[in-house]
């Protein structure tokens, strides 16, 4: 098991069998990642990728989502799919991290199928080590390159797909342009969402571009955040939805998402669409659509 020497991170031997987390730095293919302790929760785990904290596991509550951005995309798939109703959903994480939200969905919806893609295998290992996560077909990691991965698949296989992927503080640009959100339009199946968590600056440039490029594949469109992003003024994230599906006016989402430890707002689709006005809709360049090597799986 690796552990902190000198703040340097060491290599787990090849072919180690990781029987749950251990507190350390851990080579990974992309660089490096960090497993802490939560310091206000004996269950919690924190994973950093590269110095960028990246994901929180609980291993007591797979329904505990530390990171709000989560627990407001979580809301947003159960206001058009009840857990109640036992739906089963097949799911596309485009990031991996800890796979905090596939654990949850698991746990939402006992019945979903889940594929994780995740560029760095060796995270990927860990990860299956560290933590309780669902065996397939319930739930699998496939290490690959996010578009490339999306690209592969057939259409109309996902209900949901979701977008959590980052290289530094922003979205690798070939997961951003038109040309990938039509397929990704074309691997959901009818009625189905996608979900962008979206991180920018407080000019808020790249999230009118990102906003802009979803709605020009999707029908329908909204963005959920907290105020101050809303407004520019922090650096963050929004949770961008498109669909060709209306989405519903439920109260009862608009009361969980106020409930939160951080408040956030619903834009709908007028309201995105007001936002992305005269921004670029981006589209693919032949450099672009090469798999980013340094692209990181920051979220999920």
């Amino acid at each position: 098991m690796a552990k902190r020497k000198g703040g340097k991170p060491v290599e787990v031997t090849a072919g180690t069998r990781l029987e749950g987390p251990a507190e350390g730095v851990y080579y990974i293919d992309t660089g490096d990642c960090e497993l802490v302790q939560d310091p206000d929760n004996s269950n919690g785990w924190l994973l950093r990728i590269n110095g960028v904290m990246s994901s929180h596991i609980d291993l007591a509550d797979p329904l505990f989502l530390d990171f709000e951005y989560m627990r407001w995309i979580a809301a947003l798939v159960e206001s058009r799919w009840r857990p109640e109703t036992r739906p089963k959903l097949r799911l596309l994480h485009l990031g991996g991290g800890a796979c905090s939200l596939a654990r949850y969905f698991n746990a939402a919806y006992p019945q979903a199928r889940q594929v994780v893609v995740e560029l760095d295998g060796k995270l990927a290992d860990y990860v299956r080590g560290w933590f309780d996560l669902p065996k397939a077909p319930l739930l699998r990691i496939r290490v690959g390159e996010a578009r490339t991965v999306t690209e592969s698949l057939t259409p109309q296989t996902r209900d949901v797909i979701i977008r959590d992927v980052f290289a530094g503080a922003l979205t690798p640009l070939a997961l951003t342009t038109r040309e990938f959100n039509d397929h990704v339009d074309r691997v959901l199946a009818p009625g189905g969402l996608y979900v962008a968590n979206s991180g920018d600056a407080p000019d808020l440039r790249s999230a009118r571009e990102d906003a802009a490029t979803i709605a020009a594949t999707f029908e329908h469109t909204m963005i959920i955040a907290d105020p101050a992003m809303l407004k520019g003024r922090r650096y963050g994230n929004m949770v961008m939805a498109g669909s060709h599906e209306p989405f519903d006016d439920d109260p009862q989402l608009a009361r969980r998402l106020l409930g939160g430890a951080v408040p956030a707002h619903i834009w709908d689709d007028a309201k995105v669409r007001a936002f992305a006005a005269g921004s670029t809709v981006r589209h693919d360049t032949p450099l672009m659509v090469q798999p980013a090597v340094d692209e990181l799986a920051s979220g999920g």
